[in-house]
């Protein structure tokens, strides 16, 4: 998984944490409906986002969730997903911008792929992901030459980039790829009038990735001696922290002018979660979920000794190897820390472990919302 909104379930709340959930699996198997298994590698946290906008805009309707079967990921038990054309636009968005990322890689020559075979190979990987996201895309009418176009960009842009260049004419093409996605969900929801606005909100969310992973990777590019914007332009930290804020002030603005049936989780992750990613990159705030050695070796034994009288067992236990499989799905989806959740082996309902951790709330008090907190009415998070 990557992205720069990573929520931590527990902060979202149980009505949240379903909707996020059934968004992040409905990306995940529209990748495998379409394109096929190996397609479902790019699932990523911010691809949904085209999944999310959508149904905020349309609202409920008739086949927006299917039930999915047994996944390793959800403890093997099944779930209502998201399903339809939000789910196929994240996909299709998905993966022409892994296909660039995938490009990026083999030009830099990045770890194995510094070897011509394997390089070939990553190439044609991008070249069918490429087409397939196209042909996605046209059945949608969505034209993802807009975002080949602006990766293709990147790199003449990069190139002529130095000190005193602007670090936004760096972040330009990003800008143009996540505008176009956010104003085609205007499109599939019915609502074009939502179109200008969604564009905003899409260019500087762009902006936004594009600088946080500049910011992340910026030791590890010096270390390495490869290219990061914020060195080469001689962007300071405490300006990319500037132009992140102001970024984030766009994202609300924007989504107020927008019409949606159902703004909660979509206000959720573009204003708060988005400002807790940007505390994140620059070191200002962190989850307080931590996860001990201790603690990662108990999740991967067997299961505790219940010295109490056992419950009638309602599901068969797992064996060694289907056990360790879950298990390891749960630890790699944060299931195990955030979420209440069955036992990889013993089937029994779970507690979360870090259901007493302090790692903030849903308050609105500092985005405008209208509202301190999110009890009220007034506030899109009512109800998180």
């Amino acid at each position: 998984m990557f992205g720069i909104v990573r929520p931590c379930t527990h902060r979202l709340g149980e009505r949240f944490k379903a909707e996020w959930m059934a968004h992040l699996c409905g990306l995940c198997l529209a990748l495998r409906g379409d394109h096929g298994q190996f397609a479902r590698i790019v699932t990523n946290y911010d691809g949904l986002l085209v999944s999310v906008l959508t149904e905020a805009q349309s609202g409920p309707v008739a086949g927006a969730r299917r039930t999915a079967g047994p996944c390793p990921l959800r403890g093997m038990r099944t779930a209502p997903v998201a399903n339809g054309e939000g789910a196929r636009l994240a996909a299709a968005v998905s993966l022409v911008l892994a296909s660039a990322k995938v490009r990026d890689h083999v030009a830099d020559r990045d770890g194995l792929l510094a070897r011509a075979p394997i390089a070939l190979a990553a190439r044609g990987v991008a070249r069918g992901w490429d087409r397939a996201g196209a042909r996605t895309g046209a059945s949608l009418g969505f034209d993802t030459a807009v975002l080949v176009d602006a990766v293709d960009r990147q790199t003449g842009i990069e190139t002529l980039a130095g000190p005193g260049t602007p670090v936004l004419v760096v972040t330009e093409p990003t800008e143009t790829a996540t505008a176009a996605a956010f104003a085609h969900t205007a499109t599939l929801a019915g609502r074009p009038g939502n179109a200008a606005a969604l564009a905003e909100a899409g260019r500087y969310f762009g902006r936004l990735a594009h600088l946080l992973d500049a910011v992340e990777d910026q030791g590890a590019d010096a270390a390495a001696g490869a290219w990061n914007p914020l060195t080469a332009t001689g962007t300071t930290r405490a300006e990319a922290r500037r132009l992140c804020d102001d970024a984030l002030a766009g994202i609300r603005l924007a989504l107020r002018e927008a019409e949606f049936a159902d703004a909660g989780l979509a206000h959720r992750l573009l204003v708060h979660e988005l400002r807790t990613s940007v505390d994140r990159a620059f070191g200002t705030a962190a989850c307080a979920h931590t996860v001990t050695e201790h603690d990662v070796k108990g999740a991967f034994g067997p299961p505790p000794v219940d010295f109490g009288p056992p419950p009638p067992p309602q599901k068969p236990r797992r064996g060694l190897l289907s056990g360790c499989a879950v298990a390891l799905g749960l630890f790699c989806t944060c299931q195990l820390c955030c979420t209440e959740h069955e036992g990889p082996w013993s089937r029994k309902k779970r507690e979360a472990w870090c259901d007493n951790c302090d790692c903030g709330d849903c308050s609105c008090g500092d985005c405008d919302c209208g509202c301190g907190d999110c009890d009220c009415c007034c506030c899109p998070c009512d109800g998180c």
